[in-house]
């Protein structure tokens, strides 16, 4: 098979900023151990897969390099940046079709709108084992679709230096640690050892949480989001009842072909 394959650097109107995903247009679906492969290769955080159903319509399927996942937002923009500026020039609103039901991206100008679900989270007692792992202990620790740990400062945040390795024992998906912003309404950093990606360094997903408990805390309805990795990112996130808005940037970074065989 020779596939097209793009990257595009998401949540970032700078190239070399934000979450580098890949994206790869098929007619049809390979093997699951093909696109496993193809992730794995990449070794990006996240490359997604698309196949057209009819203009303005896709399935979408995300893989990291260890695993599939039913959710991704920084993979998601990229995929929508590849339709409006390469695939479908005229388009100014996407469907997904994928494990999270159908996703809608609206684009407006340079900026890209995801219309992701919300993920509940609900507080927990404290979890020794996170605090052992992160080597502080957070303020308050919260569950869900992921663990959320928050903490006082933006400061925190930014110091922390996870053993990932005792993360990586600890049975969850993936770790968000999250504080009130200095120059922006929240921080959060993200962290996913068990799903091959020590730290993400702009999760669109995550967000989904974070939302609607900043939402609340703040008394807002439109956050400004920083995700402070070393490459940083930006987010603006809106609570819609059982639906979060997340918009951001994207730059195209890579565009060409891949060769693969279909049986490995």
């Amino acid at each position: 098979m020779r596939i097209p394959i793009y990257q595009v650097d998401a949540f970032t109107s700078r190239l070399f900023g934000g979450n580098p995903a890949a994206v790869c247009p098929l007619e049809r679906w390979p093997e699951d151990a093909v696109m496993q492969a193809i992730a794995a290769e990449n070794n990006l955080a996240e490359t997604s897969f698309i196949v057209p159903i009819e203009p303005g319509n896709y399935q979408l399927r995300w893989f990291t390099p260890a695993v599939e996942v039913p959710l991704c937002g920084h993979a998601t923009l990229a995929a929508a940046l590849v339709i409006a500026d390469r695939l479908e020039p005229t388009v100014s609103r996407i469907r997904f079709q994928s494990l999270s039901g159908e996703l809608t991206v609206t684009r407006t100008g340079d900026l890209f709108t995801l219309d992701f679900p919300v993920r509940p989270a609900t507080v927990s007692p404290p979890r020794a084992d996170f605090a052992a792992a992160l080597g502080t202990t957070p303020e308050a620790h919260f569950t869900g679709t992921f663990e959320m740990a928050v903490f006082g400062t933006e400061a925190e945040v930014a110091a922390l230096k996870p053993d990932f390795r005792a993360l990586g024992a600890i049975e969850h998906f993936g770790l968000i640690v999250t504080a009130p912003g200095e120059q922006s309404d929240f921080v959060s950093r993200f962290f996913a050892p068990r799903a091959g990606i020590d730290e993400d360094p702009v999760t669109g997903s995550a967000h989904c949480m974070l939302t609607p408990y900043w939402a609340e805390r703040l008394g807002k309805a439109h956050l400004h989001a920083k995700q402070i990795s070393a490459r940083g990112g930006d987010l603006w996130c809106e609570p819609h009842g059982d639906r979060v808005l997340i918009s951001g940037r994207g730059v195209l970074y890579l565009e060409g072909f891949i060769e693969v065989r279909e049986t490995l």
